[in-house]
């Protein structure tokens, strides 16, 4: 296929056109996604396109238009619904963890819920504690969702069309500060597939998973720790559930050392819950113990120095691999 660099939020944008192209019963909700072309510009073009019967503004009402996004999806639709920020999530969560998520195992398999909710979080913009948080573990903890967190312009695109085509509801976790970010994405439509991890770098030292904005991280604490002579490979799951630890333990049976990176919180986070699963599955691999690198458990300061303080870092990342290998160079 024929490639071309894309920044993240077009890589969004031609995901939603080609969909709603394709299936008349794809269709977008939210605050300003309509005219405007929603707060980040991901839904532009879409309102001029379909008009307003497929891309609704809504009042700013997410516990409403979410709940629409629910009862539309169980006969027969499939909406987009976009949360402007992840924090304001915390007003949809009957409808998402009650409703959507529960249907289909209610109604014994007879009721689908193919509804997808598009929201961003993350810090390092100085938007302070209501509008920074990563809390997509939220998320993971229910049964019946999918969370996706894409950190690539092609990863974006091709898991929001597989989460668009999808029979179940999808929290589909963006970063804020990756929308201007290019990558390769080709010409061409394809789809990726759920619940598969991508090796973004290969090594055999130390293991590093990553997710969303980390990856960026891991990647350059990866190249710091190669000019040690030490090899580390890089693992993005790009989706949090259902999570590809075939992928990962069969990394650290090779490297014997593992640190995951999330921006999440510490306590009950993405990398508690990766390493209580490697601790258990690949005990006998492991010549360190899994490192952790996460935010701190604190509100996110509005204060740029102490927010950076607070989140994870690449120096973090490489300092933890070294830990882990008891690096002493």
């Amino acid at each position: 296929m024929a490639t071309r660099q894309l920044p993240y939020r077009q890589a969004l944008n031609e995901a939603l056109h080609e969909e709603m192209a394709r299936d008349p019963a794809v269709c977008i909700m939210g605050e300003d996604v309509g005219r405007y072309g929603g707060v980040l510009q991901v839904s532009r073009g879409l309102y001029d396109k379909y008009g307003e019967k497929r891309v609704r503004d809504t009042p700013i009402s997410e516990a409403g238009f979410v709940g629409l996004a629910v009862g539309a999806a169980m006969t027969g639709l499939r909406p987009v619904a976009e949360i402007m920020y992840i924090d304001f999530s915390a007003l949809v969560m009957d409808q998402i963890v009650n409703q959507a998520a529960k249907a289909r195992y209610m109604f014994g398999g007879k009721a689908n819920v193919p509804m997808v909710m598009r929201t961003q979080g993350g810090g390092g913009r100085g938007n302070a504690a209501q509008h920074s948080q990563s809390l997509e573990m939220w998320y993971v903890h229910v049964p019946g969702l999918i969370v996706i967190q894409p950190a690539t312009p092609y990863d974006a695109k091709g898991l929001l069309k597989a989460a668009i085509r999808n029979d179940n509801p999808v929290i589909f976790i963006e970063h804020k500060l990756l929308y201007n970010t290019s990558g390769p994405v080709p010409d061409e439509p394809y789809i990726l597939p759920i619940g598969v991890a991508d090796i973004k770098r290969p090594g055999e030292d130390v293991t590093i998973v990553a997710t969303s904005r980390m990856v960026y991280f891991a990647l350059q604490a990866a190249d710091l720790l190669a000019d040690q002579g030490i090899e580390a490979e890089v693992i993005d799951p790009r989706t949090l559930k259902p999570l590809d630890l075939d992928t990962i333990i069969t990394s650290v049976e090779k490297t014997g050392r593992i640190v995951v990176v999330n921006e999440g919180v510490l306590t009950g986070g993405f990398t508690a819950e990766v390493a209580a699963r490697v601790q258990r599955m690949a005990f006998d691999w492991l010549d360190a113990p899994v490192m952790q690198v996460a935010t701190e458990d604190v509100p996110l300061p509005y204060n740029g120095g102490l927010e950076l303080a607070a989140i994870p870092s690449v120096q973090k990342i490489v300092d933890a691999a070294l830990e882990a290998l008891y690096w002493e160079g």
